[in-house]
């Protein structure tokens, strides 16, 4: 996978949100996706079904419409899960304290070299730099 950009769940989310309080943050993710070259882990697909279809969100998805946009967002490349990033995951986990579904998805993000992760934690900044 060749992708610059490694694009997190909450992005996908935000290019969604219609609350005033996150339409910066809205803009900066639809120019994400529009303007990187991007790529992102079969998890946050689920992930991102999972939280938008909820019907404890305020803009909640229909299932058509969040399968129609997991489908076009499939078309950009996608990090599959595989032995190594399960390992590499538990080995991120273990030393920096995070949950293991963060970890994984920093762990994807360098399975296909990207430059950048979109996930902005202090854990993640510690993670991505002791992997460089």
């Amino acid at each position: 996978m060749n992708a610059q950009v490694f694009i997190d769940t909450n992005v996908f989310l935000y290019t969604l949100s219609n609350r005033p309080d996150e339409q910066q943050k809205a803009e900066r993710a639809r120019e994400l996706l529009l303007n990187e070259n991007w790529g992102w882990y079969v998890q946050v697909a689920g992930e991102f079904y999972q939280i938008a279809t909820s019907a404890k969100r305020q803009f909640r998805l229909a299932y058509d419409s969040a399968m129609d946009y997991i489908r076009t967002c499939l078309n950009f490349p996608t990090a599959s899960l595989h032995p190594s990033t399960v390992l590499k995951a538990l080995k991120l986990r273990e030393r920096f304290q995070v949950s293991y579904w963060d970890a994984v998805i920093i762990a994807a993000a360098y399975e296909p070299g990207c430059a950048t992760s979109t996930q902005k934690t202090l854990a993640t900044v510690r993670i991505t730099t002791a992997l460089e």
